[in-house]
């Protein structure tokens, strides 16, 4: 039997993607106790706050000078998908909206024409460590949609589908499997749209444990993420900490001798011109010279917060409040 796997590659920081998608962050910080602030109860010396990436001590503060995380920052003409298995992040727009949101919950913010949003992590534990896991991803938008109204849509933990296989058990952030169907992104998302066959979810696997992943249809682009262990895919051994582009075709035996995690992206690529910027996705220079523009005379709606990098009351729980005040919880 021929191998699936296409191309295998090493995994850093950030993780390359094929198109649709643009990358994956992969954040994995063994944060310590909080202090009243919500940021770290530990010294912040020889970080180089603000740009602090050097992961000291386990964990970094990112663009965060007080708590951990990222300010508020623009972007326009892609999507985020921030999926966070551990802790909790804090956000902000300039739409004026606000969640807390974590634990296994999942925000898919499609940026579209223009927003600002900050993003922090919270530290709410004084007493012990605050350790946050999570994921985020870049999902290109088509060129026909880069200039829709921004939204968000929370899929709540409770919301994403389980599949079970032998001792192992994958959680469906996005799209279809095995007859279940992820809860739906924003409307305006490429994975609304039929025929992207965009799905995104996660492996977790006991020692011994075992999954069958279906075939996809023809022509997309699928990507298994081995950041946590090594695999056994179709008999054969795959070492943890790489990028495996496998047939879509194929279906895929994996097998966990002493248990692991990983990360499936697939989508149908979009085939489309790709110009980045810093925090702009679109298909010319020309389209970012005017995202620059228009931020610098709009700044997307303007900043409604007092600060760049707002968070939460300690005791506020997981919400989300969506421009013109619907509230939702988990």
């Amino acid at each position: 039997m021929p191998s699936p796997v296409i191309e295998a590659q090493a995994l850093g920081f950030p993780w390359p993607c094929l198109d649709p998608f643009l990358f994956c962050a992969y954040h994995h910080d063994q944060f310590p106790a909080g202090n009243a602030a919500l940021g770290p109860d530990a010294s912040l010396a020889g970080r180089e706050l603000g740009q602090d990436f050097g992961f000291k001590d386990g964990w970094n503060m990112y663009h965060g000078k007080a708590v951990p995380g990222f300010p508020q920052h623009p972007h326009r003409g892609f999507e985020t998908v921030t999926i966070v298995r551990q802790g909790l992040v804090d956000h902000a727009d300039s739409l004026g909206a606000v969640a807390r949101y974590g634990q296994g919950d999942v925000q898919w913010l499609t940026t579209g024409a223009g927003i600002s949003h900050s993003e922090m992590f919270p530290l709410l534990k004084r007493d012990e460590p605050n350790p946050v896991d999570m994921f985020q991803i870049w999902l290109n938008l088509p060129a026909a949609k880069k200039m829709v109204a921004p939204a968000f849509t929370m899929l709540w933990d409770r919301q994403q589908p389980r599949i079970d296989g032998d001792k192992a058990q994958l959680k469906l952030v996005a799209g279809t499997l095995a007859g279940q169907a992820a809860a739906a992104p924003p409307k305006d998302s490429y994975a609304s749209q039929p025929g992207s066959d965009v799905l995104v979810a996660v492996l977790v696997a006991q020692p011994g444990g075992s999954f069958t992943l279906p075939a996809a249809p023809a022509g997309v682009n699928r990507c298994l993420y081995l950041f946590k262990g090594g695999w056994i895919v179709n008999g054969q051994a795959q070492a943890a900490g790489q990028r495996l582009q496998v047939r879509p075709d194929a279906a895929l035996q994996l097998a966990s001798p002493a248990g692991a995690e990983l990360l499936v992206l697939q989508g149908r690529p979009l085939g489309e011109p790709v110009a980045s910027w810093g925090p702009f996705v679109l298909n010319d220079r020309a389209q970012l010279m005017q995202a620059f523009e228009d931020y610098q005379r709009t700044q997307f709606g303007g900043w409604p917060w007092d600060r760049d990098d707002p968070v939460h009351a300690a005791d506020r729980s997981r919400f989300a409040r969506h421009p013109g005040g619907r509230e939702e919880q988990p």
